[in-house]
């Protein structure tokens, strides 16, 4: 009898910064391709089922599905040392019919495709607040150096026009690069906590459920007793 060990998701509390910095910036990127994809590959396919085409392009999108799941679950344990289950079910040994009913019935397979097409707007949404937090912090530290190649030598918050606060000297620019600092914290903060709810978030749906490792170890359990029978 096989047993399939239970679905785990293990690693580090907090990603190491390089890494979730990394990882979080790929999401849109990642994102924006997986959701167009699934969007053109999956309108195309419904629409064109009707004369058969649809067919190829639908067995294109499960492919793609399963194939982007297993880089996405190498992606979180090389960048955020995060180790996630396989979560599909065993292919059957001869038939390619077969083959690709397990695939299309495999709940792994649609949690794959759940996640990625969330992924384009959970991933936009990390882009803006990490690229945010981190071009304030960088640019109130590097202040006293920059203000100087501004116009006029000056740096004038909110706006030339409207000079809430001025600086125009590194004694006047210190400050700013004090919360500088402050906010250089808050983003090592941000950076770890965002990797780290995604790590979860993509544990929750690329890892195998309770009910899907029954399901494998009564799939490994009758290719067993196919291949004994042989």
């Amino acid at each position: 009898m096989v047993t399939v060990p239970a679905g785990r998701s293990f690693g580090r509390r907090t990603p190491p910064l390089g890494g979730a910095l990394a990882y979080l910036l790929l999401n849109l990127p990642i994102g924006i391709l997986s959701f167009t994809l699934i969007v053109t590959l999956g309108s195309a396919g419904l629409g064109t089922l009707v004369v058969w085409l649809g067919v190829p392009l639908l067995a294109l999108l499960i492919l793609f599905a399963r194939t982007a799941g297993r880089v996405e679950r190498g992606r979180v344990f090389a960048l955020l040392d995060v180790y996630i289950d396989d979560p599909y079910l065993p292919l059957p040994p001869s038939g390619a019919k077969q083959r690709w009913l397990t695939r299309l019935k495999d709940p792994a397979t649609w949690r794959d495709l759940s996640y990625l097409f969330l992924l384009f707007p959970l991933g936009l949404v990390e882009f803006v607040l990490v690229v945010t937090v981190w071009a304030v912090s960088l640019g109130l530290v590097g202040l006293p150096i920059y203000y100087r190649f501004l116009p006029d030598g000056v740096y004038a918050f909110p706006s030339y026009d409207v000079q809430w606060f001025v600086v125009d000297s590194t004694v006047t620019a210190l400050p700013w690069a004090a919360l500088g600092v402050l906010f250089a914290a808050i983003a090592v903060a941000l950076t770890k906590g965002l990797a780290a709810l995604h790590a979860a978030f993509a544990a929750g749906f690329l890892r195998p459920t309770v009910a899907q490792r029954r399901r494998m170890e009564r799939s490994w359990n009758e290719i067993d007793g196919i291949t004994v029978a042989g």
